[in-house]
């Protein structure tokens, strides 16, 4: 008898029974693993389709993003796999965020290399340190939109997914304006265009990789006292600039680590194991986990290659 099993009187099966029988067929491979939940599936979707908004707006700004997203929806995100990771990573920082924002009280430093030290006044040159700490700060504000909602920064993707997107979304558009041969033509230029713009975008690696270097030997300081506040944007920034890594993925690795692996995940920015406690404690209340060890959960791999720290 075979194994396979073909649709009851559907010839060929609708797109929507075909992923049907796929999440069936994942669920029964992986029965205990555990699933996205209903805030993790729309904070990703979300964030995917702000994505999408954003770079259909810089190749025509007459592009219909809320059609384009609906045909996406309907027949399928292209390049789905290329994005997921992306997405996920910044929606899983985006719940540990909130869920630090509504336990804890404590205000962020207001000046990230001393704790203590007073606001400088108004009419005070910043600091080289300070500088750095806000161009980090305005890096990490391109990752939410005009609302408050998580985003990916455009400038913070890696120009292969950066030039894929663009490239679905051009044919997507192409489709619309083929029977105009001049706008048709204008297409293949706007990528371009567009694919130069991006790359000479700053993202927030480097905005890290310059408050990291500036801090120098007050790293290990910075670092314990972010974890004391609950300021991860800019433990993470740390850690992926001591690393060289990008800062989604630096996330999602901190999201997914064991409370035994942070100390080595962690030990370029020198931290004594006791100020990693608030972070474990942190990281342990966060629902719905990707624990790296399956104990939490799915193991997560997506490799967001968001611009590494260069």
């Amino acid at each position: 008898m075979s194994e396979s099993f073909s649709s009851p009187g559907i010839d060929p099966p609708s797109p929507t029974l075909s992923a049907r029988l796929r999440e069936l067929a994942e669920y029964l491979a992986a029965p205990a693993a555990g699933r996205l939940t209903e805030e993790q599936r729309a904070l990703s979707l979300g964030i995917a389709r702000r994505l999408v908004t954003a770079v259909a707006a810089r190749l025509d700004p007459a592009i219909d993003a809320n059609a384009l997203w609906a045909d996406w929806l309907h027949g399928g995100v292209p390049g789905a796999e290329r994005l997921v990771g992306h997405c996920f990573a910044r929606a899983e920082e985006h719940r540990w965020r909130e869920q630090s924002a509504h336990r804890n009280a404590s205000p962020a430093p207001v000046h990230p290399g001393d704790a203590t030290a007073d606001a400088p006044a108004v009419d005070t040159a910043l600091s080289d340190v300070d500088r750095a700490y806000l161009a980090l700060q305005i890096a990490d504000r391109r990752r939410f939109d005009a609302l408050g909602n998580p985003a990916l920064a455009v400038g913070d993707l890696d120009a292969e997914l950066f030039r894929a997107l663009l490239l679905d979304i051009a044919a997507w558009r192409l489709a619309e304006v083929s029977r105009d041969t001049d706008r048709a033509a204008q297409l293949g230029d706007a990528v371009r265009a567009v694919v130069s713009r991006q790359a000479e975008e700053p993202g927030i690696a480097d905005a890290a990789n310059a408050y990291h270097a500036i801090l120098g030997d007050r790293v290990p300081q910075v670092a314990a006292d972010a974890i004391a506040r609950h300021n991860w944007p800019v433990l993470i920034a740390l850690a992926a600039a001591a690393h060289r890594r990008s800062y989604g993925d630096m996330a999602l690795s901190l999201l997914t680590a064991q409370a035994a692996a942070l100390p080595s995940l962690l030990a370029p920015l020198q931290l004594d194991r006791t100020a990693l406690a608030p972070l474990e404690a942190s990281l342990a209340m966060l629902p719905s986990r990707a624990v790296a060890d399956g104990g939490g959960g799915d193991q997560v791999d997506p490799k967001p290659s968001g611009r590494d720290g260069r």
